[in-house]
């Protein structure tokens, strides 16, 4: 910790083992022959600032995956929240599960639930249920890259006004390129489509290894909504964080 007229403290652990260092959007890479039954990671963020501005900013993830058969189960929750001279500026809560089976081959079928709640965003809360196919066009030591798209429902809460009953039109990616025995870049990227809005969302993570349990992570997230809500703040939120990993 450093101490004066401005401190910063910053605390980033990441747990994992397994799969995918960052924290999926959508359904976790195939398990490999050697993948354990179960597996989870967890990410925590803190920065406080203090002096001539004084803020915080928390971060927290966590995910648990397990395998039965050629199913994968996987789930997911976040937190963040952004206070600056004691007012809070961004407040989000996410609860995810997710289903998925492999076939023979490339090809395999996902299902999912999400909550989310965002003080910020015009909504009190979000539910969507979105399922459909999903491809894995490549799969190695180096390249990974899968598709995935389907149909699904959303219902919004709006604040002070009836709730929106929503179809949904999905699709998705996630890529990752290990470009060196020591780094890798993760790319994932969503969008939803209704006849309300279209709902963006991107990821991208930048992982260096420091030996075989440590590593640093940078990442960029982006949500963007079209069309929110009046009361909305703004259109698109930008997260940027960087993480200490520990593996095992």
């Amino acid at each position: 910790m450093l101490t004066g007229s401005r401190t910063v403290v910053f605390l980033g652990i990441l747990l994992s083992s397994g799969a995918a260092l960052a924290n999926p959007f959508y359904a976790p890479p195939p398990p490999t022959d050697d993948a354990p039954i179960f597996s989870g990671d967890t990410e925590l963020g803190f920065t406080h600032l203090s002096g001539n501005t004084n803020s915080q900013t928390l971060i927290g993830k966590t995910r648990l995956t397990w395998l039965t058969g050629d199913f994968t189960h996987s789930l997911r929750g976040e937190v963040r929240n952004v206070s600056k001279d004691g007012e809070t500026s961004a407040e989000q809560y996410l609860l995810a599960g997710r289903e998925r089976f492999d076939f023979n081959g490339p090809h395999y079928l996902f299902g999912f639930a999400r909550w989310e709640k965002d003080r910020f965003a015009g909504y009190d809360q979000q539910l969507s249920i979105i399922g459909g196919y999903g491809r894995q066009l490549l799969e190695g030591s180096r390249h990974s890259l899968s598709l995935e798209a389907g149909p699904g429902y959303r219902n919004d809460r709006l604040r002070e006004s009836d709730n929106e009953r929503l179809a949904v039109a999905y699709t998705a990616l996630a890529y990752r390129w290990g470009f060196s025995d020591y780094a890798d870049i993760e790319q994932e990227m969503s969008v939803e489509y209704t006849s309300e809005n279209t709902t963006g969302r991107s990821l991208t993570a930048l992982t260096a290894r420091l030996n075989s349990r440590m590593s640093l992570r940078l990442s960029h997230e982006i949500k963007h909504n079209s069309q929110p809500p009046d009361d909305a703040s703004e259109r698109t939120d930008n997260t940027t964080s960087a993480s200490l990993l520990y593996h095992w």
